[in-house]
């Protein structure tokens, strides 16, 4: 059986999911959504998508549709993944699942009361090198005593992930942060227990701090220490250093290193190397297969939790 899928948001990231599932056997983009139209046309032209339109609800409306990707901006997160289950379909909202935790906690409860697959982009949980060391930890042969994030971009003005200008303003603490929130807990295999924030200056056209500084603390008293700027010229992205008892490791996207540099192959076992396309195999997966998927929305609410609280601190 073919699973059938609508596509919304055509911006950087439904182009990379676009081009995971391409990879992907028995798995059918029928329908793209998107607020420019011809932007949107251009895009479904290239993938070979022949239903294109600029409402979900038009999406939704189709019957073959079984499940939805959510690439749209945060603040529309929430609501299109309720809109997504009232309909009867399956869905993946990018990260963040929200930016209220109240939000969040009404996406899970309706995921309950339908029994639909509901799962949320957090993608350094599939990415091979955090893998990697996850498979480690649960083996027991490695316990993470400090887990040291830098989330760096250099965003003064509004831009997406390939330099383009957009419509929304991005998030530190509920965007970028939660993936690291999120990720600590998992692989620390721990909740987080204690949580402290500090910022920097509010941006005045944007509106958002640019600087931002937290500390978290697992039950099993592993700690993470998170730095995030949109201040920072020079490479881009997030860099993780896992510090435990048996060695050190530094994960940069889909690469891992040990603390001495040396590149370690995380190749092995993995279908692709792209932590895109693994999030949206686990996804179609988990439908399949009628089971709770890895990064399920209820799964992920903790990470809101702690954000939401982080948030009253700074407040």
């Amino acid at each position: 059986m073919t699973i059938k899928v609508a596509l919304a948001g055509a911006g950087a990231f439904g182009v990379k999911h676009l081009d995971g599932i391409k990879n992907i056997a028995d798995v059918e983009v029928i329908s793209l959504v998107s607020r420019e139209l011809g932007k949107t046309q251009d895009v479904a032209a290239k993938y070979g998508i022949q239903h294109v339109t600029t409402e979900l609800a038009d999406s939704l409306a189709i019957k073959e549709v079984d499940a939805v990707i959510l690439c749209t901006p945060t603040q529309m997160h929430a609501a299109q993944a309720l809109a997504c289950l009232d309909a009867g379909k399956h869905v993946q909202v990018e990260i963040p699942l929200c930016d209220k935790l109240q939000d969040g906690q009404a996406v899970v409860e309706r995921q309950r009361q339908t029994g639909l697959v509901a799962m949320c982009g957090h993608t350094r949980r599939f990415n091979p090198s955090h893998q990697w060391v996850h498979e480690r930890v649960r083996a027991g042969e490695f316990n993470i005593q400090q887990m040291d994030v830098q989330t760096f971009f250099f965003r003064r003005s509004n831009m997406n992930a390939l330099g383009q200008p957009r419509s929304w303003t991005d998030h530190l603490l509920w965007h970028h942060a939660a993936h690291t929130v999120d990720l600590f807990a998992y692989q620390a295999g721990s909740p987080i227990v204690k949580a402290n924030a500090v910022q920097g200056p509010i941006h005045p056209q944007l509106g958002i701090a640019m600087d931002m500084s937290i500390q978290l603390k697992a039950a099993n008293g592993a700690i993470c220490t998170l730095s995030l700027s949109f201040n920072n010229d020079g490479p881009l992205g997030t860099f993780f250093r896992y510090i435990g008892d048996s060695g050190t490791y530094i994960a940069r996207y889909d690469d891992l290193f040990n603390g001495k540099e040396e590149r370690i192959d995380v190749s092995q076992g993995h279908v692709s190397m792209n932590g895109i396309e693994l999030q949206d195999r686990e996804f179609f997966a988990a439908i399949r297969e009628g089971r709770e998927p890895n990064a399920s929305v209820a799964q992920v609410l903790p990470c809101y939790q702690v954000l939401h609280d982080l948030e009253q601190q700074l407040a």
